[in-house]
């Protein structure tokens, strides 16, 4: 299967601290809940944003968009599903769904990041070892 056509899963439990005083997840811990699957999805193609970030390469959100569908709460056990949308080239954009553990769809979500050279503060193209890994997935 194609790696665009497929997503990467990742779940985790809700801490005290993301929620507010009903045992709500604050709105604004969600796009942590997004970078978090993003890390998770290059980590499955054996690529660690740390070790991009020390090649010279970040990768700034340049477009976040949240659909909230049903709130999360303390103790609950999300499941990110992040999937490409399309090969990258200057920018990557990922698709987002968020459930939870009753596998209630509770968030969609887009995200567009930039290849940026950290040394020069500019746009870049994709690296091609991430490309390759894309080709080969």
């Amino acid at each position: 299967m194609s790696i665009v056509n497929d997503f990467n899963s990742f779940s985790f439990r809700v801490r005290y601290a993301e929620t507010d005083q009903m045992g709500i997840v604050y709105h604004g811990n969600y796009a942590q809940y997004l970078e978090m699957g993003r890390v998770e999805w290059l980590r499955t193609l054996g690529i660690s944003y740390k070790s991009m970030e020390e090649n010279g390469i970040i990768l700034p959100v340049i477009s976040l968009q949240l659909d909230f569908k049903k709130s999360a709460k303390y103790d609950d056990l999300l499941t990110v599903e992040t999937k490409l949308k399309k090969m990258p080239s200057v920018k990557i954009e990922f698709d987002y769904k968020i459930y939870n553990n009753n596998r209630e769809l509770l968030v969609e979500a887009n995200t567009v990041l930039a290849f940026m050279n950290k040394a020069r503060n500019r746009p870049t193209r994709c690296p091609d070892y991430i490309l390759e890994k894309l080709k080969d997935s």
